[in-house]
């Protein structure tokens, strides 16, 4: 049986880990978009300062996290 180049098998494993990165990357921007609904459907539903303001900043929390995981994601593609 032929032996597999290492320039090939290191090649492969590095397409590997960015395609496991990737799923790991997608799956987080998933929760965080689901929680962004959640929080923006939650701050139509409240009213008054003090809840509004707890919201935007939950809201502005989670809008950071999504921003960097698609920078995150972007990178793995070398488009960052």
């Amino acid at each position: 049986m032929a032996r597999l180049d290492p320039a090939i098998h290191d090649f492969h494993e590095a397409i590997m880990a960015n395609a496991s990165s990737l799923a790991d990357i997608d799956k987080r921007i998933q929760i965080v978009e689901d929680n962004l609904r959640e929080l923006i459907e939650q701050a139509a539903a409240y009213s008054g300062a003090a809840d509004e303001e707890r919201n935007a900043d939950r809201i502005a929390e989670q809008q950071a996290k999504l921003d960097a995981l698609l920078k995150e994601r972007a990178a793995l593609f070398g488009k960052g």
